[in-house]
């Protein structure tokens, strides 16, 4: 893939939602004729309440594994068996809002999944989405998830890409 083609950066997290920012980012970036990157974010440190039992807490190291199994997963729901020569996925180390945010200086478009109702002023949406909204260097597309939406799925062909 070449440096001029547009890029656009989704990340995915194991939502419903995240899962219905892929698809819509998928069909975008075919679209487009442009590069998807997939970027899954996982935390080194664990944040819990200071009253809550360190013996269930996973490692970092667990962490890791179930963030890049979530990756792999999301790929596979949305794309099959082979991912499409387009597409990239990054397994990243960090805090959500700020790796999005860095990730979205060298896209054309950020997309993100909400799983936040909205509110009758419009306004309401997660740290994640709030952060990218007023930080992010391109253009963000929030995607809701639909409930009883079907699932679409993707075909590769030999000398294109379509849905299956």
């Amino acid at each position: 893939m070449d440096d001029m083609q547009p890029s656009i950066v989704v990340g995915v997290s194991g939502s419903a939602a995240s899962a219905a920012a892929l698809r819509w980012a998928a069909d975008e970036a075919l679209r487009r004729h442009a590069r998807l990157r997939v970027v899954r974010i996982w935390e080194a440190a664990e944040h819990r309440a200071p009253y809550a039992t360190a013996e269930h807490t996973p490692s970092a190291q667990q962490r890791r594994a179930a963030a890049s199994g979530g990756l792999q997963g999301a790929l596979h729901e949305e794309f099959g068996s082979h991912t499409p020569e387009f597409v990239a996925a990054e397994l990243a180390e960090g805090v959500p809002e700020r790796v999005l945010v860095q990730r979205s200086a060298a896209a054309d478009l950020l997309v993100l999944g909400s799983t936040t109702p909205a509110s009758p002023l419009g306004c309401a949406a997660g740290p994640v989405v709030r952060t990218c909204l007023s930080r992010a260097r391109c253009p963000v597309v929030v995607v809701r998830t639909a409930a009883g939406a079907p699932a679409q799925r993707w075909a590769a062909q030999p000398s294109s890409l379509s849905r299956a």
